[in-house]
C-alpha cells in the first residue's frame, strides 16, 4: 500500500490532515507450533504482510479509531484515561488493552490521537493480526509520546494484552516474532528463557508459498484455552516423579520412558506433540543452517502430522491443503501454521513450479471443501516501523 493512498483515506475519515504512517508486519511460524507456551522453541518470521496505521495527536483526550478492514464499526471513541474492557469496542479492545497494559508499567498519555488502521491480511487466515495490531500500537504510542521502553519490553507489553485484558491465554511467540522480526531472517526463540538468535532463511530455488483455508479462526473461540490445559495437566503429572519446569525439558528418549506417568492416552499425545515439536524446531532450525532444505522440508511436513494425529488442531481444510501440497511436485514440505483449526498453511515450494502448485492444490481444495483458498508468496520482513 502507499502511504499517499493511507493518508487520503485518513484524511476521508478524519477530516484532517495526518502526521505519520506506520507498518507492523503478520508472522507465520516456519516450525515449532503450540510450544510457546509448553516452554519450547519456536521458529517464526515476520512477513511483509501486516498492519498500517495512520496517526494524528489531537489537543484534547480524545481518542478515536477507525479500520478500513471492519468499516460497519464506524470511528469509535474513547478517552485516555478511560481504557475499561468494553466488548462492543471490538477490535479498539486490542490497541485500548496496550494502553491499559503500558499505563499499569508507569507509562502516561496525556492528549488523544485519531488512528486509522488499514490491514491486507486475510481476515481469520492466522496470521497473527491480533500481534500486529498490538505491536503497531506499540510503535505508534512509542513514537507519538516519545515514550521510553524497549522493543522487547513492547513485545511482553503486547502479550500480557492479548492474556489479561482481551482473555486469551497465548504465550509470547506471535508477538515476539512480529515485534523483533528482521528481513530475510526467522527468530529461534526459546520460550523457557526468551534467549534468541536470528537464522537467514536461504530458500534459493524455493520460496514460501502461503495456503489460506479461507476459513475463518477465532482464537478466543477455539479449543486453544483446552489445548493449553491439557498440556499443563499432563506437566503436573510428569513433575509427580520428575524435576522439570516444562514439558519443553525433556528430550523424545526422557519422555517416553516418563510417559507413563501421564496415564492418560489423550494427555499422553498432546504432552508428546509439545516435546516432539520442540525438538524438530531445534533440529529444523540446524538444517536450514547447513542449507539442508531436504531435511528442513521433512521436518515441516513430521511437524503436521503431529499436529493432526496428537495434537489434533489441524481439521478438514487444514488437511487437505497439507497433504495435497506433499503430492505435488517440486514440494519439500507443507505443514499448518498458526492456532490451527481453520486458518493457513504453508509449503516449500520450487519457484518454478508455483504456478502449477497453486493450480493443482487450489483445484483439490476446491472440489473437496467446496470453496477457494488462496495462495500467497511469503517475504520475510523486518519488524514494526514508521513509513518515510
Amino acid at each position: 500500500m502507499k502511504t499517499s493512498d493511507l493518508k487520503q483515506e485518513f484524511q476521508a475519515i478524519f477530516e484532517s490532515e495526518p502526521e505519520r504512517v506506520f507498518f507492523s508486519p503478520g508472522r507465520i511460524n516456519l516450525i515449532g507450533e503450540h510450544t510457546d507456551y509448553n516452554g519450547g522453541h519456536v521458529f517464526p518470521c515476520a512477513i511483509t504482510i501486516g498492519t498500517y496505521g495512520v496517526y494524528k495527536a489531537r489537543t484534547d483526550k480524545t481518542v478515536r479509531m477507525y479500520s478500513a478492514n471492519i468499516p460497519d464499526q464506524g470511528i469509535v471513541t474513547f478517552d485516555v484515561d478511560d481504557l475499561t474492557y468494553r466488548k462492543e469496542a471490538g477490535w479498539t479492545n486490542y490497541p485500548k488493552g496496550m494502553m491499559d497494559e503500558l499505563v499499569k508499567a508507569g507509562y502516561s498519555f496525556d492528549h488523544g490521537f485519531d488512528l486509522y488502521v488499514h490491514g491486507n491480511m486475510p481476515d481469520g487466515a492466522g496470521l497473527s493480526s491480533s500481534a500486529s495490531i498490538e505491536l503497531l500500537t506499540g510503535i505508534v504510542l512509542k513514537s507519538g509520546f516519545d515514550l521510553d521502553i524497549s522493543q522487547l519490553d513492547l513485545v511482553k507489553i503486547g502479550q500480557k494484552c492479548e492474556n489479561n485484558y482481551v482473555g486469551v491465554n497465548s504465550g509470547i511467540m506471535d508477538q515476539f516474532a512480529v515485534g523483533m522480526g528482521k528481513k530475510d531472517q526467522a527468530i529461534l526463540l526459546d520460550t523457557n528463557t526468551m534467549d534468541y538468535s536470528y537464522a537467514p532463511v536461504k530458500l534459493g530455488d524455493y520460496v514460501i508459498v502461503i495456503m489460506n483455508t479461507n476459513k475463518r479462526r477465532e482464537l478466543a473461540d477455539s479449543k486453544y484455552n483446552e489445548r493449553r490445559s491439557e498440556c499443563e495437566e499432563a506437566l503436573r503429572r510428569l513433575q509427580t516423579k520428575l524435576d522439570i519446569k516444562s514439558l519443553g525439558d525433556l528430550t523424545e528418549d526422557e519422555f517416553d520412558e516418563a510417559a507413563y506417568l501421564i496415564n492418560d492416552e489423550t494427555l499422553i499425545k498432546r504432552a508428546r506433540h509439545a516435546v516432539f515439536e520442540n525438538q524438530r524446531a531445534i533440529r529444523a532450525t540446524k538444517a536450514l543452517a547447513k542449507d539442508d532444505l531436504t531435511t528442513f522440508g521433512s521436518l515441516v511436513t513430521a511437524s503436521h502430522v503431529s499436529l493432526h494425529f496428537d495434537y489434533e488442531v489441524t481439521g478438514k481444510e487444514l488437511d487437505t491443503l497439507a497433504e495435497t501440497a506433499w503430492a505435488q511436485p517440486g514440494v519439500l514440505g507443507a505443514r499448518m501454521t498458526g492456532a490451527g483449526f481453520g486458518g493457513c498453511g504453508i509449503a516449500l515450494v520450487k519457484s518454478d513450479e508455483v504456478d502449477n502448485f497453486k493450480q493443482n492444490v487450489g483445484k483439490v481444495y476446491r472440489d473437496t471443501i467446496g470453496y477457494d483458498a488462496d495462495f500467497y508468496i511469503a517475504e520475510i520482513a523486518d519488524g514494526p516501523k514508521e513509513l518515510a
